[in-house]
């Protein structure tokens, strides 16, 4: 009898693969569907990397590296090696492929699905959170205001707070008082960064519903690639 094929979903990340901390806990959400790594600093040399910083006026975008330190890199340089990665994942016979990032991007080419992790958080937490009070949770003091401009349009009463996934949870907890402060009646963590664990200590803080994006994100990976 033939073995069934898992399906698989590839995951582009915008540091470097593989990403033990986030694809790890995904699997759990992923259920049968297989990941495949691919990361868009992957075949860059320290080097290479430092030279994909943001420009003045940029969008400034955090990612994890391969030895577990984080680098904050531009978005303009990272579009092209998005788009390698995405066309290798493609080619490697991936059936849908997930860009795990939930900042925006311009359109990309592809020939499978293409999973936008910015895009399934957004309307995601619409559906959820709509007339709420939302306080949203970004990594760096640099995306505080391309935050607030990016959940404006759904959210008349938004607060956002600054406590990066790859630093002391006491940012963490130290963002999500001031959120509780502000009387918020849902948190969203903007990025795939934040971890389950992290999520536990937001709701502990801040005493209200937590939404996590790589865990809506994988989910939502799942029902369509299985």
């Amino acid at each position: 009898m033939r073995e069934r094929m898992r399906p698989k979903v590839g995951v582009v990340t915008l540091g470097q693969s593989p990403r033990p901390d986030m694809v790890g806990e995904m699997r759990v959400w992923l259920g049968d569907v297989e990941p495949v790594e691919r990361g868009a600093l992957d075949d860059l040399t320290p080097e290479q990397i430092a030279e994909v910083h943001a420009s003045n006026g940029e969008d400034a975008l955090l990612t994890r590296l391969r030895d577990g330190s984080s680098v904050v890199v531009g978005e303009r340089a990272m579009v092209p090696r998005l788009q390698a990665a995405i066309s290798r994942l493609e080619a490697q016979g991936a059936d849908a492929v997930l860009l795990a990032c939930t900042g925006p991007f311009p359109a990309f080419q592809h020939s499978r699905p293409l999973l936008l992790a910015e895009r399934l958080l957004v309307e995601g937490a619409a559906a959820v959170a709509r007339g709420c009070r939302v306080g949203v949770i970004c990594p760096l003091p640099e995306q505080e205001e391309a935050t607030r401009r990016k959940w404006s349009d759904l959210f008349s009463h938004l607060h956002v707070a600054v406590g990066s996934p790859y630093g002391p949870l006491d940012a963490l907890r130290r963002a999500a008082r001031r959120l509780r402060e502000a009387r918020v009646e849902f948190v969203i963590l903007d990025c795939m960064g934040y971890t389950q664990a992290m999520k536990e200590v937001v709701r502990a803080e801040a005493g209200v519903p937590v939404l996590l994006a790589r865990s809506l994100v994988a989910r939502l990976a799942a029902e369509v690639v299985a």
